[in-house]
């Protein structure tokens, strides 16, 4: 085993290696960009070396200085987790005419899977199911036009490099065809920086399935069962589980045969995946991971194995030590990937410092993988996730309502998360009796508990209430009369008490309350109607309430005038205001386009002085590998552009000002 390994990657995946190799003995090198100089990983790590700036490109992906990193600390491996190097043949080269070992695959079956229409060829060739299409090199427009009317409608654009469902778009009519290329190449070359794409048949209605295999340098291959990876938003996973609960004990030994053939047929060595749609009773080879998934725990969860020692001790040059017979899976795990995400409005990453941030208690059928704690700045430059969440249990229901406990349980304030939304996709019916496929989150709206907003408010107005009576018993100690009613701020007179106004803003729109205090507890007159509201405990920001006999808790932190409430299906930020305030919109009322997420700025689509039409492209901003595309909502004449391409900016800061047309009378 080696004494020192170089962790090339930053996050809940670096987190997970180092604590692996604790475990193992291995002395273990963070490496780290400006932007992520006090992460976790950086501080869990026996070593760390800076990279870079901020950029993924001046440091994570900065491949000599990741390389210098490992010569200057003495490390004999580099393990590259997944994203940023970890798929890159050029540098898993890199790694061995530097003489260290690259804890991945050797560069030739990375470069043999990592394109994909390359990858289709092989596996035709080696006998793996594909799904038809096209994957030639003539990747013109009237070549591609042709075949798509070959292959037939629906069919899917796919990035021929990449994944993560960037460069990928869905054709149902040949007018559409044209378009949807040129987005897909202008996606994939922003970015994999290889523009070439492949066709294929779109199936309707299919399974994601993938085989997780381990591999040997003495040619063994083993699988380690399946993930069901079925529940996806815009080609991206957001929950798997393991084992698939679509596959009975055959076809789990057919796609798991067929996994291991796949990856013999290019000579594979170390952790990957063989993904591939389920449909018609079969399945239908799509692509390979040729590293490490995101998704990895479900599969520890339910073998017992830790594959980052495996891959450790495979790249070390160890033989395994298990046959397939010796691989057994026992209950079921699922994982939840949470995001720094705002489900309301439009899942458009979300950037700030995490105030604060609390785990459910640490349980065995619990796992929680994160790089983030309290105190750190969630920025756009990289990947929003914020951890997985992993829950295991004898059976698959006892494991998604153990997932549905742990994210209820979860707080943290800050930032908006997806964490309200994962418990509303686990807890849906077709997801509990497993009627879904690949399309089935598209179908489902991202809308809040029905009580998440009002009993957020009745959580911050109870803060905001009690703080002001810290505020006054504070001031009346230290007039020397605590008792005096003259430093209450109660609202007494003589004859009754007069009401408080407690003035906030939430999700934009003003909420004002009346309140009357009437001893330990408080009368609100709030959304129309009046409650009575008693603060029944608080203590370290948890703030617990009794309304009109419902006991309401949750956690309220406090950053100038903002208020973040988190609650169990959900969390939300208010803030106080002094006076009737307006939430901000996309476009002001005299046309200015304004930010509605940190990010940089990847295309200017119109020029100064250009008649735009309503609903027309204006710019595309991109953030945690995002993209979002922002509209004219009026028509008229662009007379300011305020930034230019690759500009970062800032939440709300101003894009384009467009000079509305004057209407025409009829």
């Amino acid at each position: 085993m080696f004494a020192r390994v170089l962790i090339a990657n930053r996050g809940e995946i670096a987190c997970r290696i180092i604590r692996t190799c604790r475990q193992l003995g291995v002395e273990s090198v963070a490496v780290y960009s400006d932007a992520d100089a006090n992460a976790l990983h950086v501080r869990l790590a026996d070593r760390a070396v800076r990279l870079g700036p901020a950029p993924a490109v001046e440091s994570y992906l900065a491949q000599e200085r990741v390389i210098e990193a490992a010569r200057e600390t003495g490390a004999e491996a580099v393990h590259p987790g997944y994203g940023f190097l970890s798929e890159n043949d050029a540098f898993a080269e890199r790694c061995a005419e530097a003489g260290l070992v690259f804890v991945g695959p050797p560069a030739a079956a990375i470069r043999a899977m990592g394109a994909k229409d390359e990858a289709k060829r092989l596996m035709i060739a080696a006998g793996v199911p594909c799904v038809p299409g096209y994957h030639g090199d003539d990747t013109s427009l009237p070549r591609l036009v042709d075949e798509a009317e070959r292959i037939g409608f629906p069919l899917l654009v796919k990035a021929a490099a990449g994944g993560g469902g960037k460069g990928m778009r869905i054709v149902r009519r040949s007018a559409e065809l044209a378009d949807a290329i040129a987005a897909a190449q202008g996606e994939a070359r922003r970015s994999f920086g290889d523009d070439r794409v492949l066709l294929e048949r779109y199936l309707e209605g299919p399974r994601h399935i993938e085989a997780q295999i381990i591999a040997d340098t003495r040619g063994q291959a083993l699988y380690l069962f399946e993930r069901e990876c079925t529940l996806q938003r815009r080609h991206q996973k957001v929950v798997e589980e393991a084992p698939s609960p679509s596959l009975d004990a055959a076809a789990r030994v057919e796609l798991g045969e067929t996994a291991v053939r796949a990856a013999k047929a290019i000579g594979y060595v170390n952790a990957g995946t063989i993904e591939f749609l389920w449909a018609d009773g079969r399945p239908w080879f799509i692509e390979m991971n040729t590293r490490l998934q995101v998704e990895h725990p479900v599969t520890e969860m339910i073998t017992g194995l830790d594959i980052v020692a495996l891959q450790l001790a495979i790249a070390s040059g160890k033989p395994l030590a298990l046959a397939q017979n010796d691989i057994h899976a026992t209950g079921h795990a699922v994982e939840a990937r949470l995001y720094a995400e705002d489900p309301a409005n439009g899942f458009l990453p979300s950037a700030g410092r995490v105030h604060a941030l609390r785990w459910p208690p640490a349980a065995e059928h619990l796992r929680i993988e994160t790089g983030v704690v309290a105190g750190d700045e969630v920025g756009v430059d990289y990947d929003p996730m914020i951890a997985k969440v992993v829950a295991h249990g004898p059976d698959r229901r006892t494991a998604l309502r153990r997932l549905d406990q742990a994210l209820a349980s979860t707080r943290l304030t800050g930032l908006f998360t997806n964490r309200g939304y994962l418990r509303s996709v686990i807890r849906t019916p077709e997801v509990v009796e497993n009627r879904i496929d690949t399309t089935t989150l598209e179908r489902l709206e991202a809308s809040a508990a029905p009580h998440l907003e009002a009993d957020a408010l009745r959580l911050a107005i109870a803060d905001r209430l009690a703080e002001r009576q810290r505020r006054a018993e504070r001031r009346a100690t230290l007039a020397g009369d605590p008792w005096s009613p003259w430093q209450a701020i109660d609202g007494f007179r003589l004859s009754a008490r007069a009401p408080q106004s407690v003035r906030l803003t939430a999700s934009g729109e003003l909420v004002e309350a009346a309140v009357v205090a009437d001893g330990n507890a408080w009368h609100v007159h709030f959304v129309g109607e009046a409650e009575s509201l008693r603060l029944a405990g608080e203590a370290d920001g948890d703030v617990e309430i009794d309304v009109d006999g419902r006991r309401i808790e949750g956690l309220v932190t406090r950053a100038a005038d903002d208020r973040w409430v988190s609650l169990a299906d959900g969390d939300l930020l208010l803030r106080r205001v002094a006076s009737v305030a307006s939430g901000a919109t996309e476009m002001d009322t005299d046309g200015t386009l304004r930010a509605p997420m940190p990010g940089r700025v990847v295309e200017v689509a119109v020029t100064l002085g250009a008649d735009v039409a309503a609903g027309a492209l204006v710019l595309k901003l991109e953030a945690m590998k995002m993209e979002h595309r922002v509209l004219a909502e009026v028509g008229g004449k662009v007379v300011e552009i305020a930034v230019a391409t690759g500009d970062q900016v800032a939440a709300n800061a101003r894009l384009v000002v467009i000079e509305p047309a004057e209407e025409v009378a009829p």
